[in-house]
């Protein structure tokens, strides 16, 4: 097993580090649309929020491979009355700045809905390996 566990390693890291970087495409997609989507008039944008996507890349971890995606509440410290932590919130909740508007993306679960709740990670995943002359059944 740890022969097998060896050989793997690095087609399981460069697979999740393809997954994740999917993810955060899609993440930064769905930031830049909830920023095009709607301009304020009673507030002026600090844009952190827009920059706030992380990607860790992917590296062994307990016996498999681990790669990180999410958004850093702490690089959101410059607004004014809101907490990066709320500033994402309202994202998720289809808000702007607190406020209820027309456009509503909601940034995390949209991000969650179009890779893994709609199995396009699954999938890309079979596809690597398989591409990689490793067998699977789905």
């Amino acid at each position: 097993m740890n022969q097998l566990q060896k050989v793997l390693q690095p087609v399981m890291t460069k697979m999740v580090d393809q997954l994740a970087d999917r993810v955060y495409e899609t993440l930064n997609y769905f930031l830049n649309d909830y920023y095009t989507g709607w301009t304020p008039d009673s507030y002026s944008r600090t844009e952190a929020f827009l920059r706030s996507a992380v990607k860790v890349d992917a590296h062994p971890y307990q016996g498999g491979v681990k790669a990180s995606v999410y958004i850093d509440l702490d690089s959101m410290d410059d607004y004014v009355n809101a907490t990066g932590y709320q500033v994402a919130q309202w994202a998720n909740t289809g808000l702007h700045g607190g406020l209820s508007v027309s456009h509503k993306p909601h940034v995390w679960d949209d991000t969650l809905d179009n890779t893994i709740n709609n199995d396009s990670l699954l999938n890309l995943a079979i596809q690597y390996l398989k591409g990689q002359g490793i067998p699977v059944r789905a």
